[in-house]
């Protein structure tokens, strides 16, 4: 993509009403737009990184044996009075009347549509176990929208939702489901630890929280880094400098972290409500047993965005950003700068190297460096009249400070394998 035609435009200084530092760069970069506190509208270098998101966390759920669907985001009250919890979401979930005068309400999630929807695919034992997810948009009416995109009013979430036989079937999956979130986090560039956490409303058990450690969180985990150990300090009883319960090995630290997914076995809290049953092998009508999953995908982007940058701006892992590459043409666009420019754009789109080409005529030098490492494309290639004569690009890492000046082949060789 060429530059000059991208919707796109940095600002030098930093927004005055964001403390975050996922807001304060995003914003600077040029990836998103505040409407409102919690309401960010995602422009075309952030929605690039959002859907790099998004096919990682699809590929994962597809691996997982899980199939895509999408639910509606309005939900009328009846689906919700069913499980009592039209009241008690009442403090964040938005609820009006429409024009007939039906009471509706915006999902701030999806475990009692979802338990609906099953009663219309699941009778049998036969039919089990099943999983399906979706990615769709959630309203939350957060009394603190702050953070930046960690945590909005309006997100997206991926959800999945697992429907079994018993408990046993549903623990077998939920212990792979914890494999393939770890997978996710990984890919993304980042370290999540499995944390042992309160089953809030939905089960008595632990569920786990995917912490990663970073300043920009407002959770606390007792972590052992040396195993992996984690436990959310909200129900941990455990103090830091301690040793480690499951390794006897580590010592514990309390560390600051963001929540970037957690998991939950629900067991029949939504199934019994709405009669969602199956027949088992003896005909009898038992409630399913059901799991739930949940990723919040502005949640990731903006935690991989406060672990991953610099003094200069973001520096993306290379699996989700928005480019793998980008492009700057520096100095006087004289024809043979811009025939070397050029050859080396539609070479490395040839190569299948996705390429942000920065070819502005108005922006100076110093400007298009400013704006290379504020948007934090993992690779940069400089075309100038220095490399001109010598019919050579130069080549640098956004997180690294060695400037190579090698052909074109060699460049788009090192950006191949």
């Amino acid at each position: 993509m060429r530059e000059s035609q991208l919707f796109f435009k940095t600002q030098k200084d930093f927004p005055k009403d964001e403390v975050a530092i996922n807001a304060q760069l995003l914003l600077r970069a040029n990836f998103i737009e505040k409407l409102m506190a919690g309401v960010y509208s995602y422009l075309p270098l952030g929605y690039r990184v959002r859907e790099k998101i998004i096919r990682i966390i699809e590929e994962e759920m597809n691996a997982l044996g899980a199939a895509e669907i999408l639910m509606p985001a309005l939900h009328p009250r009846s689906v919700w009075d069913a499980t009592k919890r039209w009241e008690t979401m009442g403090k964040i979930m938005y609820q009006f009347k429409d024009h007939s005068g039906r009471e509706v309400g915006l999902g701030p999630t999806h475990e009692e549509v979802m338990a609906v929807i099953g009663k219309t695919v699941i009778d049998s034992y036969a039919d089990l176990p099943r999983a399906v997810y979706q990615i769709q948009t959630k309203y939350r009416d957060e009394p603190r929208a702050k953070s930046g995109v960690l945590r909005g009013r309006e997100f997206t979430m991926k959800d999945l939702y697992s429907f079994h036989t018993d408990e046993a079937s549903l623990a077998e999956f939920y212990e792979e489901a914890k494999k393939a979130y770890t997978k996710v986090f990984t890919r993304a560039g980042l370290k999540a630890y499995a944390t042992e956490a309160s089953g809030g409303d939905f089960t008595k058990e632990y569920s786990h929280e995917f912490m990663v450690e970073t300043n920009a969180g407002e959770d606390e985990m007792m972590l052992c880094r040396l195993c992996g150990f984690a436990q959310n300090t909200e129900i941990s009883k455990l103090k830091s400098g301690t040793q480690c319960p499951k390794c006897q090995s580590g010592v514990l630290d309390k560390v600051t972290s963001v929540e970037v997914g957690n998991i939950f076995k629900l067991g029949t809290k939504f199934s019994e409500p709405v009669g969602f049953t199956y027949k088992n092998q003896e005909g009898r009508s038992m409630p399913v047993v059901m799991g739930s999953y949940g990723i919040g995908i502005e949640r990731l982007l903006g935690t991989i965005v406060e672990v991953h940058h610099d003094d200069k701006g973001i520096v993306w892992p290379e699996a989700v950003a928005p480019f793998k590459a980008h492009l700057l043409r520096i100095g006087e666009a004289t024809p043979e700068l811009q025939r070397l420019s050029e050859e080396t754009y539609h070479a490395l789109q040839k190569s299948g190297v996705e390429v942000l080409f920065d070819d502005r005529e108005r922006a100076s030098s110093g400007e298009k460096f400013f704006d290379a490492d504020l948007i934090g494309i993992p690779w940069r290639i400089v075309v100038s009249e220095k490399t001109l004569v010598r019919e050579k690009v130069e080549l640098k890492r956004r997180n690294e400070q060695e400037v190579k000046v090698i052909t074109l082949n060699a460049c788009i060789k090192s950006l191949t394998l």
